[in-house]
């Protein structure tokens, strides 16, 4: 397949995303995943006769909050659906979903792109339930019915991007503030974020936009690239080999990386919604909306931004500080634990280098934050000089994997570095006399030799002679003998 210049593309993405609460939305049932199968059920989500659900008041006050960090007008007063069709794993026949009146509508999402930052509209953000599953095994199929009733909100953009670089770009800010916010817990292979991408291309210039097709079953943001990038330049050869698009719904098969055809005839869809009589319309207060709005914390982009200009840290330092909010958060313990002791940036470094390298190499054993003020007795250690930077490399891993403090571990193990000048200097000229060759050379001019010095120096005290106060005597010694002062 070829792409060709003189198409753009049109992409909307619909994103499901699973919201955090102990129960599901219309029931008491427990929302977790990963029970046994049918056994997180009651007679409401299993739609026995009689059963009537009742609005999870928790999901509402998660959706407001994402709908507020999305700049997305509320309305003070939504109804709820029934969104009609029949699907195994679906026993009510029908979906509680909002259609003409949601919880929010009409806002937008700042994204980063390679020509710059680009509005992304939202057309509306709405509550909803989750359907059950179906699982395939072999010839046969099973319905699990714990998801169903599982509190979602539907994200649906406008048709405002033109790349798939640019729907990862959305997608990955999306999920960050949902995340963030505490409103869901994004896992993509558990299905809790998940995304649907509308595609069409037209040509470069025309204002009406072409025949789209919706993209299901992709559960990563590689795949959602792909299997975008894919449908523009499968629907591109399409118009240019004489043919036409056809709305339709298509499958991302991630083994052959194309998309398969699911369902045709999209436009003959008809949910025959109408209002839900078994749940009265959501009135919200302005009392409680506030309420949501001043419970907001500090947002990944802002957070970005304010590191920059008050820490001036680099760009990629605060994008890494930033990535995850309980390391965002343990940075700011941190700066307000050293109360100006050790530089900002010297901070930064440490959590962006060491600590999170060390906790890379101990993923899958569980995350464990040391306490901040352990932490910083370490790099204060390191950056007075008590121990060097590689010493405080072992120190932290030993942290980690005991929970003791940096000054117990270096004392047992005798890490402090050599620091007294006597000291150094009685090295410097042990190692001179058992290399006189080398360093007549070294004063000779063969200057690489300065390296040989300060290993043997390191060598002899198995790494624990002061670099810095090493390389001072050893230049002094070379001046000395220089000028004939030795």
């Amino acid at each position: 397949m070829g792409n060709n210049d003189s198409f753009e593309a049109v992409i909307g993405l619909e994103v499901h995303s699973q919201l955090l609460t102990k129960t599901k939305m219309f029931c008491a049932c427990p929302n977790i995943f990963g029970m046994e199968p049918n056994t997180a059920v009651c007679p409401v989500c299993l739609a026995l006769p009689g059963a009537l659900p009742v609005i999870n008041f928790e999901g509402v006050k998660l959706a407001v909050k994402a709908a507020l960090a999305l700049n997305i007008n509320i309305n003070r007063k939504s109804l709820f659906a029934r969104k009609n069709y029949f699907y195994p794993d679906l026993p009510k026949g029908y979906q509680i979903s909002q259609y003409l009146d949601p919880v929010s509508s009409n806002g937008y999402l700042n994204i980063e792109t390679g020509c710059g930052e680009k509005k992304i509209r939202i057309n509306r953000l709405h509550i909803e339930e989750d359907a059950g599953k179906l699982i395939h095994i072999g010839n046969q199929s099973y319905v699990d019915l714990n998801r169903a009733g599982t509190p979602l909100v539907e994200i649906v953009s406008e048709p405002d991007i033109n790349s798939a670089s640019e729907a990862v770009a959305y997608l990955k800010a999306l999920r960050e503030i949902l995340v963030y916010l505490g409103v869901s817990d994004g896992n993509m292979e558990e299905g809790s974020f998940r995304c649907d991408a509308n595609v069409s291309v037209r040509r470069k210039g025309d204002a009406k936009l072409g025949t789209r097709a919706e993209v299901k079953n992709v559960n990563s943001f590689k795949f959602v690239e792909k299997a975008i990038e894919y449908e523009i330049e499968r629907q591109i050869d399409v118009i240019l080999s004489g043919g036409k698009v056809i709305q339709e719904t298509r499958l991302y098969d991630s083994k052959e990386n194309i998309t398969r055809s699911m369902r045709g005839k999209e436009e003959a869809h008809d949910y025959r919604y109408f209002e839900e009589p078994d749940l009265p319309p959501l009135i919200l207060s302005e009392e409680f909306i506030n309420e949501v709005k001043n419970s907001l914390t500090e947002l990944p982009g802002l957070k970005r931004r304010r590191y920059v200009s008050e820490y001036k840290l680099t760009e990629y330092d605060a994008e890494v500080l930033t990535q995850d909010k309980d390391i965002a958060h343990y940075f700011e313990d941190l700066i307000r634990e050293n109360s100006g002791r050790v530089d900002i940036k010297k901070l930064a470094n440490w959590i962006t280098n060491e600590l999170l390298s060390e906790l890379k190499t101990k993923e899958g054993e569980g995350r464990s934050l040391i306490n901040v003020q352990d932490f910083l007795e370490l790099i204060t250690a390191v950056e007075s000089g008590v121990i060097n930077r590689n010493t405080g490399k072992t120190v932290l891993a030993e942290m980690l994997s005991t929970g003791k403090k940096a000054g117990e571990i270096i004392k047992e193990k005798n890490l402090a570095q050599v620091s007294d000048d006597k000291g150094i200097e009685e090295l410097v000229q042990q190692v001179i006399d058992e290399n006189q060759k080398e360093f007549a050379d070294l004063i000779g001019g063969k200057d690489k030799l300065f390296g040989f010095f300060i290993g043997e120096i390191m060598k002899k005290t198995k790494g624990k002679a002061n670099p810095k106060k090493a390389n001072e005597i050893l230049q002094k010694n070379i001046e000395n003998y220089k000028s004939g002062r030795s």
